[in-house]
């Protein structure tokens, strides 16, 4: 399909959509490749990052129901949970969960909500809740929750930063005990989880932390990546319940990608956009967001350069982008609705706009 037919065919889509949202370019930094952002940017909306991907919702719900995926799913991840499993709650702790709840959404007013938030575990407490369930753990990242949405980042930061290094001991003094091996992979889950909401808070304009988002970024996904390679040797027990799937693996790559892309280290997010892409159980209008990324990429890729490796020339990278782009343009000209949403309407433009510009 050529450029011309692309075109055709993916006007002709945007046609049939129920939708036309408005497309937004974010110009780059060299050679005239833009980016497409809107749900798959993790640093700039990593909120909607975690509302497309499977894991992220589901862990929210298990554990936080809180919330990485839309942009607006940090108060849906974080407040669901809760305001949906007050049944979980025994009923002194879930009469001061509401009024913090009230205080969080309705009527805002973070020094009532924290009273109420601290009265809630202090009681937890007294009664003997674990504070390792999901319950509880829920609770305390409703409080980040909190703090995030009143843009107090260090604060949304330090209690996140508290509970994954509680999570994290107790990992370490129980995780191995085989009366706790379910627990232990819900608990590894919520580590997950948090470590890649922490790589989004650390990057935020208002925090700029590119060390410490690569750092949680990067643990994250070591950590999903070792785990999944041990339940898949023998003599793993099944009591240690389902891990990540394929879906959810790519969700981690895809963040930290976007991290690496942020400081212009187009030459390692490359491979990750790319391991994304193929750890997809299905090519659908986000896999058409993948292959844009990785086009645009490669196409400013300047690796560093040393006398062991001999990086491809200009002319070789922008050809490749620009196949990675004809595939994108495939592909969302071949999903129609309703299938086909607002990032199949992104992906398409976006990659018309670059193959068009690569070849003027």
């Amino acid at each position: 399909m050529n450029l011309r037919t692309g075109s055709r065919r993916c006007l002709s889509s945007f046609a049939q959509a129920r939708t036309r949202p408005q497309i937004t370019f974010h110009a780059r930094t060299s050679h005239g490749w833009q980016q497409s952002r809107g749900k798959a940017s993790f640093t700039r909306g990593a909120k909607e990052l975690w509302a497309a991907h499977p894991y992220l919702v589901s862990l929210a719900a298990a554990a936080i129901l809180a919330g990485s995926a839309g942009i607006a799913y940090a108060n849906y991840l974080y407040k669901t949970y809760i305001i949906a499993s007050f049944h979980k709650y025994p009923e002194p702790v879930a009469q001061k969960l509401r009024r913090a709840i009230w205080y969080t959404n309705q009527d805002l007013d973070p020094k009532n909500a924290l009273k109420y938030y601290k009265q809630a575990l202090e009681i937890a407490n007294e009664i003997g809740m674990d504070p390792f369930s999901e319950e509880i753990i829920g609770v305390k990242i409703q409080v980040s929750a909190l703090m995030e949405k009143i843009e107090n980042y260090p604060k949304a930061i330090q209690v996140l930063e508290i509970l994954r290094n509680d999570c994290l001991a107790w990992e370490d003094k129980f995780g191995q005990q085989e009366d706790h091996k379910e627990k232990r992979t819900r608990i590894m889950k919520v580590l997950v989880a948090m470590s890649i909401k922490l790589g989004e808070m650390y990057s935020n304009q208002y925090v700029q932390d590119a060390k410490s988002a690569e750092e949680r970024l990067v643990w994250a996904l070591e950590t999903s990546l070792r785990e999944k390679q041990r339940r898949q040797e023998p003599g793993v027990l099944e009591k240690e319940g389902e891990w990540m799937s394929d879906n959810e693996m790519g969700a981690s790559m895809e963040a930290l990608a976007h991290t690496y892309e942020e400081q212009n280290k187009h030459y390692l997010a490359t491979p990750l956009f790319l391991q994304a892409l193929n750890f997809k159980s299905e090519k659908d209008c986000h896999s058409v967001i993948l292959m844009n990324n990785l086009a645009i990429s490669i196409a400013q890729q300047n690796p560093p350069q040393n006398s062991e490796t001999k990086s491809p020339s200009r002319a070789v990278l922008v050809e490749n982008a620009k196949q990675w782009a004809q595939k994108a343009l495939e592909l969302a000209a071949d999903i129609q609705p309703p299938t086909r949403d607002e990032e199949c309407d992104v992906g398409c433009a976006v990659a018309l706009h670059n193959l068009g510009s690569s070849s003027t």
